[in-house]
């Protein structure tokens, strides 16, 4: 039961953790600069863990492949542009949920085109309701 909801308790932390920084980041603050100490901590966390769980570094470099340079242009893509929201004004509190409902639609509709997922009537009235909450939130 742990194992299940564990990695979701570890995600929900972080990313809450990470609104109040991103929102707590100083305006003045150039962008840029935040980004890359914040990766220069990340890189360091992630190697010093890597170091720890016993790494074969000739092993597994061979197993690594093009998402990871993508994955880090899509993360620089997603750091940067919440700085850019909370700094043009928009609130922590419609922020997350409007990008994260979007991005919730947009994997739905991919997960169905590109990797067979079926939508099932309930899951369908479910999108009805998120962009129902949308124009709610923004109306």
């Amino acid at each position: 039961m742990m194992a299940h909801w564990l990695p979701f308790l570890i995600v929900v932390a972080g990313n809450v953790g990470y609104h109040i920084i991103a929102k707590s980041t100083p305006a003045a603050a150039p962008p840029f600069l935040s980004l890359s100490i914040t990766y220069l901590v990340s890189f360091l966390l992630c190697a010093a863990a890597y170091l720890f769980t016993g790494p074969s570094l000739r092993h597994d470099l061979p197993a690594l492949n093009w998402a990871c340079f993508a994955w880090g242009i899509a993360l620089v893509a997603i750091e940067f542009g919440y700085l850019l929201l909370y700094r043009s004004g928009w609130k922590i509190s419609m922020a997350s949920l409007t990008v994260n409902i979007t991005v919730a639609i947009l994997l739905a509709l991919i997960g169905v085109l590109f990797y067979k997922d079926l939508l099932l009537p309930r899951q369908c009235i479910g999108i009805a309701l998120c962009l129902l909450g949308i124009f709610f939130l923004h109306g």
